[in-house]
């Protein structure tokens, strides 16, 4: 947000872990590499790589870095455990834990106002206050975190397994999120990040 303030002929992709753009002006064509971070930029480093020198070689330096070649872009740079343990608030941090704890149940906006000792409406506004999201976004963001773990760590479940360990309830609510948060079906994340 600060860098399109301070620069608003930059477009700026907050979603995105790296951005290649080439550039034309009065010195030629250039191509303008772009991180999200300190750990984004070994995924930029490895996709130079790539670039430069192929697959196969990226592949490898990414093994020796015991990292993953590629992680899908457009998704928000978001870790909900480690957001959290940031959340200053004490009842909203108690929700934060619960929801985690209880991801393969129904969670509805009533039960984590119980947790928090407020009512819906107090509730939801401080949520959103504090965490910058709505109470049923953190939820949502909590079932997609889930779920890419275990499509990573348990490669042989059925998709209505993971599903149902996320509380999703089926195969296609599982697809939908995947599509809408990441812009890939859980098949092609577990293809690609599966062990």
């Amino acid at each position: 947000k600060a860098l399109a303030q301070r620069y608003p002929r930059v477009q700026v992709d907050a979603d995105a872990i790296y951005v290649r753009d080439d550039v034309k002006d009065s010195d030629g064509e250039r191509q303008i590499w772009t991180s999200a971070g300190v750990t984004a930029g070994i995924d930029l480093a490895l996709a130079v790589v790539e670039q430069d020198f192929g697959h196969a070689l990226a592949l490898e330096v990414a093994r020796d870095l015991v990292m993953y070649l590629k992680r899908p872009g457009g998704q928000s740079q978001f870790s909900v455990p480690l957001a959290a343990q940031s959340t200053q608030h004490r009842g909203v941090q108690a929700v934060q834990q619960w929801v985690l704890a209880h991801l393969e149940k129904p969670v509805t906006l009533a039960q984590m106002a119980e947790q928090a000792a407020m009512s819906e409406r107090h509730f939801r506004r401080v949520f959103q206050q504090e965490t910058g999201q709505s109470p049923s976004a953190f939820v949502e963001n909590a079932r997609l975190e889930a779920a890419k773990q275990l499509l990573e760590a348990q490669s042989q479940w059925p998709l209505k397994t993971v599903a149902a360990h996320v509380g999703l309830g089926s195969e296609q609510a599982l697809r939908h999120l995947f599509v809408k948060k990441l812009g890939i079906t859980p098949v092609a994340y577990r293809e690609r990040f599966g062990d």
